[in-house]
Order: structure tokens, then C-alpha cells, then sequence
């Protein structure tokens, strides 16, 4: 199938930087809106994260919206390997059970305050239960012994090599350049706006329900897509975020990250 409008430039960049992200936000909205009427069964869960995962990654490599860059350059790898490790570190060390028993009212101040809803505890939070999920929550139903090691795979690649690709295209090579006005993928990305940083990294960690290490993450990718002038740096370092996050929740059993 070819593009209807392959002639311009300027509808083909905003599509592809913005459709596999808007496709993926419509899929969680559909979900919330069945669970909202109690009309979403437990299996739905890993089902529509697959159908969603092959739709979106269908969809970025059907618009290519990576022919406006650059190959990414292979000597910046060490500097987006610290960047995603450091923010998987920030991300999951607050959370884990040993910082629970070293300082259980930080992490008690943590959980309540720097996760949505700031105010009230997570419902993945029981501390009867923590780092274990209370029986029935939903995020189990990711589990392989209840979905299959086969969904369970498919959430872990969804998460590193579709979601966390996508969103750095939308996030840094789209949001963070429109703001600014003009055409956007014209828009030098190294070159830093304030007001427009701050914007897309507050935005992003509202994305997330920690929104605390969301803004910390939407800030370390948003520096390294400017310092390198490459939102594939960003998107790289996103990868080996979500990735070192989806194999210590699959070894951990602390399902609610996802």
C-alpha cells in the first residue's frame, strides 16, 4: 500500500512521527473505557498489549519515519548505555523491598506522594502483600503462569522495541520541535528551547504513573536527544531502559511496574 499523500514531506513526517504513538494511546483508551463499563475480561489484558504491540511496530516500519535521520552513530552507545541504565536504576531502586527496609518511610512517601495519585497509595501497593501483588490485581494477569511465557515475551518486547521507540519519535523528534513552531522535522533537535524541554518532559512523566520517574527519564532523554542531535540516541537509550525494567519484573515477580 502506498502513502496517499507520498508527495509531501511534511504530512508524511508528521504521520509517521505522530500515527504509532496516537495508535497506542487509543488502544489504552478503548481498554479503560471496557474496564470503565466492567466489560474487560482478565485475558483481554495481554491479549490487546500483543495486538497493539504488532499493530504499532507494523505501522512505524510502514511510515519510516526515521528517513528524516541520520543512521545512529555506533560511538555514542556508551553514552546511551548509561543514560538507560541510569534511569532503570532511578526508576526501580526506590521501590525495591531492600529500600523498604532500610528506609521505610521514604519509601512510604514515595510511593504515596511520587506516583499517580500523589496523596494515595498505589493499588499495587498493599504492604501486606509488597513486593507481591494483592490476588486479583490486574497486572497478573501478565504473569506467565497465568498468560503464558509467550505473552508474557511479547510484553517485554512491547515495552523495549515498540512502545519505547515510538514514544522517543513522538516525544523528542515530533512534540519537543513543534513547540517551537515552523516545520518541525526541520527544526535542528540539538538546538535547546527552555520552555519546549520542559513542556515534553513534564508531559511525559504525567504519561506515566510514576510521574516522579517519568520526569526524571522524559529529562535524561530529552538532554541526550539534544547533546547528540539523534532521536535514535534517545530512543536507544529508552530501549535498554524498558528492557533491564521488563527482565527484573519478569525475575523479581514485582509485577506492578508494568
Amino acid at each position: 500500500m502506498r502513502l496517499p499523500f507520498k508527495s509531501d514531506p511534511d504530512r508524511i513526517a508528521l504521520w509517521g512521527h505522530v500515527a504509532p504513538f496516537a495508535v497506542w494511546i487509543v488502544f489504552i483508551l478503548l481498554l479503560q473505557t471496557l474496564e470503565a463499563i466492567s466489560a474487560c475480561p482478565r485475558w483481554l489484558y495481554p491479549w490487546s498489549y500483543a495486538l497493539k504491540t504488532f499493530a504499532c511496530a507494523a505501522l512505524f516500519l510502514w511510515l519510516k519515519p526515521w528517513r528524516f535521520y541520520t543512521a545512529f552513530n555506533l560511538r555514542r552507545l556508551p553514552l546511551v548505555l548509561c543514560v538507560g541504565v541510569l534511569v532503570a536504576v532511578i526508576w526501580i531502586v526506590p521501590e525495591t523491598p531492600a529500600v523498604g527496609k532500610a528506609f521505610p518511610d521514604l519509601q512510604m512517601f514515595y510511593h504515596r506522594w511520587l506516583i499517580m495519585m500523589p496523596g494515595s497509595l498505589p493499588d499495587y501497593f498493599n504492604p501486606g502483600f509488597y513486593p507481591a501483588l494483592p490476588p486479583g490485581h490486574i497486572a497478573r494477569a501478565y504473569m506467565p503462569n497465568e498468560a503464558g511465557w509467550a505473552m508474557t515475551l511479547i510484553r517485554l518486547a512491547g515495552s523495549a522495541c515498540v512502545i519505547a521507540i515510538i514514544e522517543e519519535f513522538f516525544f523528542r523528534g515530533f512534540f519537543y520541535r513543534w513547540l517551537r513552531r515552523g516545520r518541525f522535522w526541520e527544526i535542528p533537535l540539538g538546538k535547546f528551547d527552555a520552555q519546549a524541554f520542559w513542556t515534553v518532559a513534564i508531559v511525559f512523566g504525567l504519561e506515566h504513573d510514576r510521574w516522579f520517574a517519568g520526569l526524571i527519564a522524559g529529562v535524561a532523554y530529552g538532554w541526550l536527544a539534544i547533546k547528540t542531535e539523534d532521536v535514535w540516541a534517545a530512543a536507544a537509550a529508552h530501549f535498554i531502559t524498558n528492557l533491564i525494567l521488563g527482565f527484573f519484573v519478569i525475575l523479581s515477580g514485582q509485577y506492578g511496574f508494568w
